[in-house]
Formats: C-alpha cells, structure tokens, sequence
C-alpha cells in the first residue's frame, strides 16, 4: 500500500518490509494532516525565537510529533525518548532521523502564553469553517463542562467539594462533531463566568464566515444566567438552554402534576407530560418562555424544565432539540478520554491549557480522517468507544450545584392551566399566556 512521497522517498506499507512498526495508521494521519494543513496553521501561530542556527526540529515537526502521538495512544511526552526513534512516525513527520525528546516537547509546551491559547482557538474555528463544503442553514452550539482531576501543586488548583477533588474545570463548546472551544478553567470559577464572552467571539467568527446562518446555543442549567440570556437575545441568538427547578418552577405545574399522578394510578406505567408557560424569575428581566417536562412513576413525579426563545412545539423542542445536547458528552468522552485531554500534568496553567488544545487538535484530525476514509458510514459515529463507567461517575450530571437565582414568580390559577391527555402515557401541559416572539 503506498502513502505518498516522503521526500525523495516513495513510501510503502508491505508485510514483507525490512522495519516492523505498531503505528501503521500514523501515515494515514499524515495524509490527512497534508490534505487541511492543520499542524502548519499551529505553527504558525507559535514566534520561534530560537537561535536558528541550532534549531533540530521546527515547530510544525514538534508540534505534529506531539499530535500524532496522541492519536495514536501515546499521551505523555516521556512516551517521545523512545518514539522519536520509531520510523512510521519519522516518516509521518517528514524526518530522516530522530525526532525531538522529551525536553525539547516539554520546552514546548512550557513556553505557552495567554495569547497563544487565543490564537490557538482562531485555528480551531478556522478549521471547523474550512470543513464545511456547503453554507449552513443553522449553526447548534453545544456548551458542557467538564472536570480533570488534578494530583500534583498545579498552578490555580482548587479543591472541588462536588467532585471531591482538586481539578480544573474545562469548558467544551462543540458544533455537531467538531471541537470549536476549550477553555481551562480553575474550579474555583463559576461555570459560567466566561460563557457570554466565549459566544460573542465565537459568534462573531462564524457571521464573518456566513453573515445569515442561523445560530442556536444549547446547554444545561449550569449556564442559566439572566445576564448570559439577555446577551443572546441582543447578539440575535436563540438558546434552549436547562432551567433548575425551585419552589415557584414546581407551583406552576402542581395541578399536572396531580393529574399525572391520577392517569399512573389507572395505567399502571410511567406517564409522560410536556407543556409550557411564561415565568420571569426575580433576576430576569421579562418573562420568558420555559417548557416543563413531567414524568411520573413508582418513584413519584419528576419534573424538568428548559427555557428558550425559540417557537415551536414544546415536546419537539424538548424531545428532538434539547435532549440531542447529551450527545455533546460523547464528544467530551472522545477528546478527554481516547486522546487524553485529562492529562493536566504540567506545573504551569498555560501549559495545560496547550495540552487541552492539542487533545483538541488530535480530536480534530480524527474527525478528518473518519470523514475522509468512511464518509457517511455508520461505523464512523464514533472515534474509539464509549466509555460507561465514565458516564455514571465523571461524567453524571454536575449542575445540580449550580442552582439557578431564579425567585418567585406569580401561581396560576386553575383555569390557566389544561390537560389535554392525547394517549396512554402522554399528555400536554399548556397555558393562555402568550408565547414570547424571538428576538
């Protein structure tokens, strides 16, 4: 099989070859990092202010060494004293001899500022931008947190009382399958401190790209912030984003939650209810409008709520837009897990927000080579495997402690709400309040 020219050389995958490697595939990364230029645009963004004259290895060498590593399993820089020598990935790098050490990588990263990490994200979206062969109708940020563990003196190391731990606190936005944000964070910052300002970057990105799409933004309760929803309405955004339940929330649905309770006792099974109202919390500044989902079991009734500006009906917009957001965490699993993006070994946060991102840029070579190698095929819905275990005990539900400040807000009366109970295990939750307009 061969993969090109490698200089002067022709380069051959046979089993009858003279050097036996274990990381064949890494040529295949080569071809796809040619193909979208990803580890050159890096480099680029990195001023080498090196002493040329006794420079061994570029930036784009070191960087693709690092990348390509890290897709091929090998997440630790030591793992490069004996990698440097391996002849696939010389020859995937575009070198005839021994690629850069351990400290010379670490150099690398060490050397890692503020602005390099905002260049870095300019690649990233130029990257996402570049991919997409049509103009897009609709754009669905997808925005998530997640935790890395910590076990060393890290610089802004916090202890987390949720997660028990010290960690970092990094924050994820995706677009479909593509990797568009991630930013660290100490624990000790509010998830979503940094959110309005990290969507109007991005935002403003993507309408020089295509000034008419349509952008939603997707997210859990964590990112309920009155501040953060007046933002996306002014910027022209529509959101659908978690809402977490309190006193006057459950007030506004209590005569369906009772009529729910009485279809369970005559079914038997689990009843299912979505509906909607206007509900202005004591931060907000107006009403908006926010869809309750209700279930009722043997383990009592519960229930769920979102708010958006967008219009619709409630259960699609509940069932079809805001659920799809769980699989954001898939993406998460991906990046943190089969390309080690939890790997925050370094002593110094910049240098841990670079690892991150190039966790980030070998997610998104991956994506690349599975678009070009399978296509639509459905064996490409995923990079590796899922990870259980994960998902029941690093990555379960986080937002609980983030409890949105919404107040009271005014009780309906019995004759403002209705239950229409189309079947068996279903049913709707409506209101005669008006459906705010989007902005």
């Amino acid at each position: 099989m061969e993969f090109g020219r490698g200089g002067r050389r022709v380069i051959e995958a046979a089993f009858d070859g003279g050097d036996i490697v274990s990381d064949g595939g890494v040529l295949l990364l080569r071809q796809v990092d040619q193909r979208i230029g990803l580890t050159q645009s890096i480099a680029r963004v990195f001023d080498d202010r090196r002493r040329h004259a006794s420079v061994a290895h570029s930036m784009r060498d070191m960087l693709a060494q690092r990348i390509y590593g890290l897709c091929c399993g090998w997440e630790d820089v030591c793992d490069h004293n004996v990698l440097r020598r391996d002849l696939a990935l010389q020859t995937a790098v575009g070198r005839a001899n021994e690629l850069a050490s351990a400290p010379t990588l670490s150099r690398l990263e060490t050397s890692a500022t503020r602005a390099h990490a905002a260049a870095l994200h300019g690649v990233l979206l130029d990257q996402f931008i570049a991919s997409k062969s049509e103009r897009p109708r609709e754009l669905i940020l997808d925005i998530d947190a997640t935790h890395i563990p910590l076990h060393g003196a890290q610089e802004r190391s916090h202890f987390h009382s949720y997660y028990d731990n010290y960690c970092y606190l990094p924050l994820y936005v995706f677009c479909g399958q593509d990797i568009l944000a991630c930013v660290l964070r100490p624990s000790s910052r509010d998830p979503a401190s940094i959110l309005s300002a990290l969507i109007k970057l991005l935002v403003r990105r993507l309408r020089q790209a295509w000034p008419r799409v349509r952008i939603i933004v997707r997210g859990d309760s964590g990112f309920c912030r009155p501040q953060a929803l007046r933002r996306f309405e002014r910027w022209g955004l529509h959101y659908i984003v978690g809402l977490q339940k309190n006193a006057a929330l459950i007030q506004r649905v209590e005569l369906a939650e009772l009529a729910l309770a009485d279809m369970y006792q005559e079914a038997g099974t689990k009843q299912r209810m979505i509906g909607e109202f206007d509900y202005a919390a004591r931060s907000w500044d107006r009403e908006r409008r926010v869809i309750a989902r209700l279930e009722h079991d043997a383990h009592g009734t519960n229930p769920r709520f979102v708010v958006t500006n967008l219009q619709g009906d409630p259960k699609a917009l509940y069932e079809r837009l805001y659920c799809a957001r769980g699989e954001a965490e898939n993406r998460i699993k991906e990046a943190q897990l089969d390309l080690f993006g939890r790997r925050a070994s370094c002593h110094k946060f910049q240098a841990n927000q670079l690892r991150l991102l190039l966790a980030a840029f070998a997610y998104t070579l991956m994506i690349n080579l599975r678009r070009l190698a399978l296509g639509g095929h459905r064996a490409g819905a995923r990079l590796h495997r899922h990870h259980p275990s994960q998902t029941t005990q690093d990555r379960h539900d986080h937002r609980a402690q983030h409890a949105s400040r919404a107040g009271a807000a005014s009780v309906p009366t019995p004759a403002q709400t209705r239950l229409h109970p189309r079947r068996a295990g279903t049913g709707s939750l409506k209101t005669k309040s008006a459906v705010p307009g989007t902005p």
